[in-house]
């Protein structure tokens, strides 16, 4: 049995099997998202999600799903599934005997006498999907029918039967073409042999995704269907369908499909799981290298991306992708400031820290490679000039403060990390002085002297030092404040005093960083990450459910992080080296469970504060696989 199986009990078991779900990427940004069973839940699933740049930054679902059917002695067996008001139809669930994701999924139905294999990859530089249907057993003549459900549509959108829509469709090699819209690009869908397309173009109406259903979304669309292909097949035959926005080659497809399984890392340990999930996070599109922050519905934002690059990368020794994408960043730095969300006419620039990480992010390249020279040759103005525009002051009141420190924010804005949003604000606004932006331009500061031997630098990281101190430690409390605003302070218990423990440059004794490292472990530590919040605090919510509103509340008043877990390993391993590896080796064995539920052979952006810590949020977050994969680096390397 392989590492990630799942079998016919928990297969037709729908209340176990639609809360699993598969996400594949390909390096060109597109992706391929549902249930282990098919079965979209989410308006962000599809079998082809692909970026459409000349509409928009956004991704859009081309392919929904296809249902398959078997033929045999003229009676069909149709072994799709779609959710509709008050029933699942078809129920093609319950001939599914096996799940397997060794090295791409694989599911295998039986129908009587009949066994047929279903597999699924993505062509790594290209935006097709394929699939691969094996006939394993089968004692009479068998036909396949498979019909496709398109929807072109933004994957944050749903999509009703409307009369803009062409229904024509151009032949293509063993196929057809569709362009449903002007603005989009064309669907080749082909087949690797010859067969019949039967053209029957149909609207099915009101396909129900339940978990946007359950996130108070709008959760019903009409998805079309433009007809179906039908071809025999023989015992022990496989015949591809491929679906594209490039005219595919079918006789190249069996060779092409063999080609790309080659190229997978294996899914057979919990450390492969996740290194196959990290390559999984990198676009290169239109000679840009980016990070996606999360699936299925992030794109890249700036902080996540200098957060999540060095354990994406440098711990399997990719220093030429990382070097990739510190470029592409450095594309959209504007001033002092790098985009929050986005890139070129489609940023958002609010955030405080993404600019501070990008040193430590560097710090991380030299520490993997000893490389100084590149990183003084390629960044180094930009450093400064991140630099000279905090001690200046830019955009969103971001400035220095004649004691050093760094201040920031305005009422209608979340600046930092802790950004959740609702109608009536911030739900953390956190404006004045963060603790971790304090750590962080320490960090920075010295780091850039380290590069410079300037002398200015290392005198005011000094004065920094001082200021901090001061301001943010109490003995009464035996922790730093979270932010100081002039004489107001917040002494909210959260993870954001960590960073503090945890960079390269540190501000604080040993002995202080001790104190705050036990009070971060005795209060947010959970098998899944760090809470945002103690629970002891009376804002405290422990999981994270509802609508967006409830969602945005609990967000980071007590909703576990894994990604924390990076920064509390390099805190904590700094002061108690080889005697705490057990203690780690610990936490990180307890996520080997994680590859089976939620997103199969990944892991979550946020899990519940409160026992049992469920999997929410994206199914799949960069930082969180990359954190994981530095901190067993940091294990490995004690």
């Amino acid at each position: 049995m392989s590492y990630i199986h799942f079998d016919k009990t928990q297969l037709i078991n729908l209340n176990y099997s639609l809360d699993r779900e598969i996400i594949r990427t390909n390096r060109s940004g597109a992706y391929t998202s549902t249930t282990i069973i098919g079965c979209n839940t989410r308006k962000y699933h599809g079998l082809l999600v692909v970026p459409q740049p000349q509409i928009d930054s956004q991704n859009h679902v081309f392919l929904s799903t296809v249902h398959e059917t078997v033929i045999q002695h003229g009676a069909s067996f149709n072994l799709g599934i779609s959710k509709y008001p008050g029933n699942y139809s078809p129920r093609g669930h319950k001939y599914l005997e096996d799940f397997d994701s060794e090295p791409i999924p694989k599911l295998t139905y039986r129908v009587g006498g009949v066994v047929l294999q279903k597999e699924l990859i993505l062509d790594s530089n290209r935006d097709r999907v394929m699939i691969r249907y094996t006939l394993l057993e089968a004692h009479s003549p068998t036909k396949i029918r498979i019909q496709p459900f398109l929807a072109f549509r933004g994957y944050h959108n749903l999509i009703k039967e409307n009369d803009q829509i062409n229904k024509s469709f151009e032949k293509a090699p063993n196929g057809v073409k569709f362009k449903l819209y002007p603005k989009y690009d064309p669907l080749f869908m082909q087949l690797s042999k010859k067969g019949e397309f039967v053209s029957l173009p149909d609207w099915y109406h009101n396909i129900e995704y339940i978990q946007e259903r359950e996130r108070g979304y709008e959760y019903q669309e009409d998805l079309f269907a433009p007809g179906f292909f039908e071809f025999n097949i023989e015992r022990g035959e496989s015949v591809i369908f491929s679906a594209g926005l490039t005219e595919a080659d079918p006789k190249t497809r069996q060779n092409a499909f063999q080609k790309e399984i080659s190229r997978r890392i294996p899914r057979n340990n919990f450390e492969n799981c996740l290194r196959n999930s990290a390559g999984q996070f990198i676009r290169r599109r239109d000679g840009d290298t980016r990070i996606i922050a999360g699936y299925p519905w992030f794109g890249w934002w700036g902080r996540d991306t200098f957060l999540a690059a060095p354990g994406l990368t440098l711990t399997s020794g990719d220093t030429e992708t990382f070097l990739e994408i510190m470029d592409s960043m450095s594309k959209d730095l504007k001033g002092p400031l790098f985009p929050n969300i986005g890139s070129g006419d489609f940023t958002n620039m609010t955030s405080i820290d993404a600019p501070l990480w990008f040193f430590w992010s560097l710090q991380q390249y030299i520490l993997y490679t000893g490389d100084t020279k590149t990183i003084k040759d390629r960044y180094l103005s930009k450093l400064r000039g991140i630099i000279d525009g905090y001690m200046h002051g830019t955009d969103f009141n971001i400035h220095m403060q004649p004691d050093g420190l760094i201040w920031g924010g305005r009422p209608d804005l979340a600046l930092t990390w802790m950004d959740a949003i609702t109608p009536d604000g911030p739900v953390t606004p956190r404006i004045g002085c963060p603790v971790e932006i304090q750590a962080l331009w320490y960090n920075a500061l010295c780091f850039f002297n380290e590069l410079t031997q300037e002398e200015e630098f290392a005198t005011l990281a000094a004065k920094v030092r001082n200021s901090f101190e001061r301001a943010f430690w109490s003995w009464e409390y035996e922790y730093l404040a979270d932010v100081v605003n002039g004489e107001e302070k917040d002494w909210s218990i959260r993870p954001n005093m960590l960073f503090a423990t945890s960079l390269p440059y540190k501000m604080l004794s040993e002995e202080k960083n001790d104190i705050i490292l036990e009070m971060v472990k005795s209060k947010l530590l959970t098998t899944r990450g760090l809470r945002s919040l103690s629970p002891d605090d009376p804002g405290y919510k422990g999981y994270y459910f509802g609508n967006q509103i409830s969602r945005d509340h609990a967000y980071h008043n007590g909703t576990a992080w894994t990604w924390l877990l990076g920064h509390f390993a390099d805190g904590y391993l700094s002061l108690h080296g080889k005697a705490s590896k057990n203690f780690f080796q610990k936490i990180i064995k307890g996520f080997d469970g994680v590859m089976t539920q939620f997103g199969v052979g990944t892991v979550a952006e946020i899990y519940d504060g409160d026992p049992p810590h469920r999997p929410k949020g994206s199914v799949s977050q960069a930082w969180s696989v990359a954190e994981l994969l530095r901190m067993m680096d940091l294990v490995k390397r004690i």
